[in-house]
């Protein structure tokens, strides 16, 4: 029934650079104004713009990835209040359930599609999968994952197709030739987490194939850091994450010298940033998001003890700076209608309509920190690592993410860390 997989060790997170704010009570206000203002109790699915606009329903009737996103910040917060706040983490985790029975907002329709979350965007689907994981992971929940495992394998997959050169990967349309790292680079983290929870080798083959296919993308701008042109927060975080898992899967330094590299990349180049925080990317619902899927990711380098440790601090100092701008720019006298500007430097201008993604982004941001500050604060890291110099005994049963399992009794199905071995649980 337990199969020993390999040896796998947790990250424990560096004692050194603690954060001296607690974020937690920021990331409450953020996240329940996003939930208050933008999230549609009915549907658990989130409109574009605040729910007192009147024309909600047109402008969020084609918003499907982006409800990924929405949803990936109130998991965050699931997990983080579930002990402290369990009713309002059981509202959330009903909101969950809402969300997947209402296909997140999907207007797309196949009559072949079991899951409904097929679309005709390779990448929607990707980042549906990756929230799908997470939910998973949080709610202890095999529904999800197995809805992830299905789309991704009978409708991501067989789009893929190798080209003139050799090279296999994703196309970013059914039926389109155009290839690119919003689709490739969470395609491959997909592949690794499924990898990681179903222990299927073609998984973990799809992951090494979609990262090579990236790599092959970034020789284009002389491995500089770049993932693509121009280079995105949303682009540059994922393949990042992408390269870090994998990294932890095959043990291969190649990839885990290319996250840091792509990920610093994203914390300090100017065309990233801009006056010492992420830029302002757009205004449109695709752009005002791309910082809610970046910053996860980074957090969870500074999380992951195989990073430098010289890139660990340089990556909490800038996003402390970010977190503690926005919060400075924030009008929380109007609270609960407060809500996040395009750029962390600015006010919201009260003449434009409000955006859920820059309000997305601001949630995840702070939620993140939250997280981050949490972690170091109870000494504990929720990236997966592989010291390679020294060895720390951990007895007990934890998850992948370093979470120590209380309840031993009944373990859903899964793969556990058992006194410093990879176990699988068949059921």
């Amino acid at each position: 029934m337990i199969a020993v997989l390999m040896i796998l060790w947790t990250g424990i997170t560096c004692k050194a650079d603690n954060l001296s704010d607690d974020y937690s009570g920021k990331a409450d206000t953020l996240t329940k104004a996003l939930v208050s203002q933008f999230l549609n109790p009915a549907k658990g699915t989130f409109w574009a713009v605040p729910r007192d606009q009147k024309d909600r329903n047109s402008k969020s009737r084609n918003v499907y990835w982006q409800q990924a996103h929405a949803m990936d910040a109130l998991i965050y917060s699931y997990e983080r209040i579930k002990e402290k706040d369990p009713n309002t983490a059981d509202k959330y985790k009903r909101y969950m359930g809402l969300w997947y029975e209402n296909h997140a907002n999907n207007w797309y329709y196949d009559k072949n599609d079991p899951t409904g979350f097929v679309n005709d965007y390779t990448d929607d689907m990707c980042w549906i999968c990756l929230t799908l994981l997470h939910m998973s992971e949080a709610l202890n929940d095999d529904k999800y994952a197995d809805t992830a495992y299905k789309l991704f394998n009978d409708f991501i997959v067989p789009r893929g197709s190798t080209d003139e050169n050799g090279i296999w990967a994703l196309p970013w349309k059914l039926n389109y030739d155009g290839r690119g790292a919003c689709t490739n680079s969470p395609g491959s983290l997909v592949a690794s987490k499924l990898y990681l929870k179903y222990n299927e080798e073609r998984h973990k083959q799809t992951a090494i194939d979609l990262c090579n296919y990236m790599f092959t993308v970034m020789k284009k701008y002389d491995n500089d850091g770049r993932v693509e042109e121009p280079p995105l927060s949303y682009t540059q975080g994922t393949f990042g994450e992408a390269c870090r898992v994998l990294y932890h899967i095959t043990g291969e330094e190649k990839y885990l010298n290319a996250a840091q590299k792509v990920i610093h990349f994203l914390c300090s180049n100017s065309r990233c940033t801009d006056r010492g925080l992420l830029r302002n990317e757009g205004q449109s619902m695709d752009q005002s998001i791309f910082k809610a899927v970046a910053v996860p990711y980074i957090v969870n380098f500074i999380l992951d003890e195989s990073t430098s440790k010289i890139y660990r601090k340089r990556f909490t100092t800038f996003l402390e700076k970010n977190a503690n701008t926005l919060w400075s720019k924030l009008k929380l006298e109007d609270y609960p209608r407060v809500f996040c500007p395009y750029y962390w430097g600015d006010v919201v201008d009260p003449t434009e309509v409000p955006s859920m993604g820059a309000m997305t982004s601001g949630v995840s941001l702070m939620e993140n920190m939250a997280r981050l500050a949490l972690a170091q604060k109870k000494n504990e890291a929720t990236g997966i690592s592989i010291p390679k110099h020294k060895k720390k005994k951990m007895t007990g049963v934890y998850t992948l993410d370093g979470r120590k399992v209380q309840n031993t009794t009944f373990l859903a199905k899964g793969i556990y860390v058992v006194d410093n071995q990879k176990v699988m649980i068949r059921k």
